[in-house]
């Protein structure tokens, strides 16, 4: 799965952000490690919202046509 980010060069080196999901942010030194945190970022995210999902009756729904 793809999630577009956002990065942004900060004085303590690369701020970088999912505006899709709110509230998932994650930072590094380096472009490639603030890349690389975000993956767990991410992954942590999902989980979290998984668990908050658990015993909730849920659906699944596919889009396409967007970027």
């Amino acid at each position: 799965m793809k999630y577009k980010v956002n990065l942004k060069k900060t004085e303590e080196g690369y701020a970088v952000w999912v505006p899709g999901l709110p509230g998932c942010w994650s930072q590094g030194q380096t472009e490639e490690e603030a890349l690389d945190n975000i993956k767990d970022a991410i992954k942590g995210y999902m989980e979290a919202v998984d668990e908050l999902s658990k015993d909730k009756e849920c659906r699944y729904v596919e889009v396409r046509g967007h970027v």
